[in-house]
Order: C-alpha cells, then structure tokens, then sequence
C-alpha cells in the first residue's frame, strides 16, 4: 500500500550575508558543524555538485543511528538546493530541499529567509505512520536547530574580508 507523501516545512530569517550561506550549506564536508542529527559526515566530495554523493552517519530517534547516503540533484546558486537520501529506513523517498531569499535590513545589512523542507513517504504501513506522527514535532524542532547552528557557525567565522 503506497502512503502519501510527507512534507514538512521550516523558515528562519538568518542575520547573515547570503553569499556566506551558500558557501557553507555547499560544503558536503561541513554538515556535521550545524546539521542537527548529523553525527558525522563519513564520506564527501567536497563542494556540493549535481550527481555527485556525501554519506553521514546520523541521529534518528532516541539513541539510535543510521547511515544516509546523499545525492545532491539540483543547484540553482545561491538561490535552492535539492538532495535525496537513502538510509533513513523507514522513511522512503526523501528529498531535502533548502531555498534561499536575500534580504536587506532597514539599517542596510544583509540577510537570508531561509527555507528547511524534507519530503518523504512513511514505511511500515500503519506503523511507520504512527511514529512518523511522533517524530514531526521532532524533526520541526531540529530544522530550526539547524538553521541557528548555521548562522551562528557563520557569525561565528566572520566574514572573509574580518579574516584578512
């Protein structure tokens, strides 16, 4: 029996230049740094490419863990991400999506509205239904995690120009 598809969707306003964003949300290596529920990334290639894969080993519910294998499928540069996954048993057919708005403040600093969605079919039947039920609030939660993690990662390095 085929079961709907899940979409859950989550958007943060981040206090950070886009540019800054796109560089490290492109970085298959960096997921561990501000992904929630990324333990570590096991495998990468480095600067995210269409067709290409990164592998991570991954928090799921409670203690558990697995191991996802990533395929980045589509980049519109600085503007939206999109990569499907394998491993995250019993949730079939994920896709992760991250889009990306530029913003500009009313004092003139730049911004980003960003956008954490995930899409997937819920397995095991029934059963596969009622823990997806359980684990939307938790997912909702860790993308926003994320998305703190990732501006924080950000303000945290500064930005090129602080560097030099």
């Amino acid at each position: 029996m085929a079961t709907d598809m899940t979409e859950i969707t989550e958007r943060a306003v981040l206090a950070v230049p886009l540019a800054r964003v796109w560089d490290v949300v492109s970085a298959t290596s960096r997921y561990g740094e501000w992904v929630d529920g990324v333990l570590e990334v096991t495998a990468h290639h480095g600067t995210a490419e269409v067709g290409r894969t990164y592998c991570e080993r991954n928090r799921t519910l409670g203690p558990l863990t697995t191991r996802s294998t990533w395929t980045v499928r589509a980049i519109d540069p600085l503007r939206r991400r999109v990569d499907t996954a394998t491993g995250f048993d019993p949730m079939r057919d994920l896709t992760n999506i991250f889009e990306f708005r530029q913003l500009t403040f009313d004092d003139g600093a730049e911004g980003v509205e960003m956008t954490y969605t995930v899409r997937y079919r819920a397995g095991l039947g029934i059963v596969g239904l009622l823990v997806d039920r359980l684990r939307q609030p938790g997912l909702r939660r860790a993308f926003q995690t994320s998305m703190r993690n990732l501006e924080e990662l950000i303000v945290a390095e500064g930005t090129p120009a602080d560097a030099g």
